[in-house]
């Protein structure tokens, strides 16, 4: 079966190595952000389909999990090549399922996760499986049948962050992508069965949280769940997880601060912020929507904010000059809608945007880039995720005034630091409670291993962390020098 962008229709899951149909006729709207046109159905599985899919996946578990290293390696090679052969039409899908800007999805979103592969299978080469220490070998061997769970913001980049390692680990896998964007992950479907994949070692089977997502939470042949999206999923996956046992890795909401030091140079740091905080419309779960400045430079942060998101081009994801499509789906649109409009009604300073559709468009999810000022930690705004472009700037009096502000909140998956003398810049990193800190906008580590203290989650996704996730740990005593 091949999908195509022209004609995104599946009526079929992948198991076993076959495109199969659901087991009771059922299927799922796919909505295009920016027309709000339906523009693809999408089988809809239960939880008789994840029986199926595990069962493949614990038949295979045996064969792949005794797959040498290097031969695992080979597959993720070619899984590596074919998303880059194919890179056109997974970044036309991807523009098409949640609103990514055509350049976006050929810059970012497709290569990003070309490189959760490439890491993964380039790992397999160096990795030891097994060491020795004082007579004990110490063994590291795949946990077993994983269940993945991926979101609609990143969704090609979040489901080879997860299969990748999984298999390259050893594992098997039962995928249930977003059913919001869900396109992206037929191809990836399509691509492994290409690529070589024996059967059952990947599955995929489309739904809802609620038919497909608990039964695999809950599935007694699962050894482990791993979960991005919201907190409340991530909760519940980790609720419905509890009386079987399993491990659960869960990458959550995030509330990423932006310390501002002083000595930064205020000219460069605040349009790169706000870049950051709105890169993919703001639907980052580690975006740093809270720019933490020096008050007695409020007024020229402020300046700086509103020319950066009043010069950015929102609007058709098709076309080459867009920087921002709209957001994603409707349930989003309307949340951030709402965000904004609580900011103004808590009394933060509106500098750009405000709530109400881009100027010219009357259909399509278009938010208007929004910065507010004068914002303290008590607001809403200053608390809750509200993923979409949304900044808030908040002032600090003090170094120490603002790491603390910095880790006000339930959070702790992503932050920044922008300041000259990095011996203080370092100090404050080390002083963030967050899973990933950025000192001056550096580049993309895909080996840096990324995940959250507090309510953002547990474990950690990518690099050696990341594959470690999937490994179980045996000790082999009296096993000798």
């Amino acid at each position: 079966m091949t999908i195509h962008v022209s004609n995104q229709t599946s009526q079929q899951l992948y198991i076993d190595g076959c495109w199969v149909s659901p087991i009771i006729a059922a299927s799922l709207p796919v909505v295009n952000p920016a027309s709000e046109e339906v523009v693809a159905q999408v089988a809809s599985g239960s939880a008789e389909d994840v029986d199926r899919a595990v069962a493949a996946a614990r038949a295979a578990f045996a064969g792949w999990s005794a797959t040498p290293a290097a031969s695992r390696a080979l597959v993720l090679g070619k899984i590596h090549e074919l998303i880059l052969e194919r890179k056109e039409q997974l970044a036309q899908a991807l523009s098409l399922e949640m609103g990514a800007a055509i350049g976006f999805a050929r810059a970012m979103q497709v290569p990003l996760a070309a490189e959760h592969v490439r890491v993964a299978r380039d790992l397999l080469s160096s990795y030891r499986f097994q060491t020795v220490e004082g007579g004990t070998a110490i063994q590291r061997e795949p946990i077993g049948v994983c269940g993945l769970i991926t979101p609609w913001n990143w969704p090609l980049y979040q489901i080879t962050a997860k299969v990748a390692p999984a298999i390259a680990a050893g594992c098997t896998v039962v995928l249930k992508p977003s059913e919001l964007s869900p396109l992206s992950a037929l191809l990836f479907a399509q691509l492994v069965h290409d690529a070589g994949l024996p059967p059952g070692v990947f599955n995929l089977v489309n739904g809802s949280g609620a038919q497909v997502g608990a039964a695999m939470a809950a599935h007694p042949d699962i050894d482990m769940i791993s979960i991005t999206g919201s907190n409340r999923a991530g909760a519940l996956v980790a609720q419905a997880a509890a009386p079987t046992v399993k491990r659960v890795t869960q990458e959550l909401g995030g509330k990423s601060p932006n310390v501002l030091l002083p000595d930064a140079d205020f000219a460069k740091a605040v349009p790169l912020g706000v870049m950051s905080a709105f890169r993919n419309v703001g639907q980052s779960c580690s975006a740093p929507t809270r720019m933490i400045v020096p008050k007695n430079r409020l007024a020229e942060v402020e300046a700086l904010a509103a020319a950066t998101a009043n010069a950015l081009i929102v609007g058709d994801p098709q076309s080459e000059e867009t920087q921002l499509g709209p957001i994603a789906n409707e349930a989003q649109f309307n949340r951030v809608q709402a965000m904004i409009q609580a900011g103004l009604d808590e009394g933060a300073k509106l500098v750009c945007g405000g709530p109400g559709r881009v100027l010219g468009f009357d259909k399509g999810f278009y938010t208007r880039p929004t910065v507010f000022s004068e914002v303290n930690s008590a607001m809403r705004i200053a608390q809750e995720e509200i993923f979409g472009p949304v900044l808030c700037i908040i002032a600090y009096e003090t170094v120490d005034e603002a790491v603390a502000i910095a880790n006000d909140t339930v959070y702790g998956l992503g932050a920044h630091v922008q300041g000259h003398d990095l011996t203080q810049a370092r100090a404050v990193a080390s002083r963030i409670r967050a899973g990933q800190v950025h000192l001056n906008y550096p580049a993309w580590n895909p080996m840096a291993p990324f995940g959250g203290y507090k309510r953002s989650g547990n474990g950690r996704e990518y690099g050696v962390q990341g594959f470690e996730e999937y490994l179980e740990t045996k000790a082999i005593i009296g096993f000798g020098e």
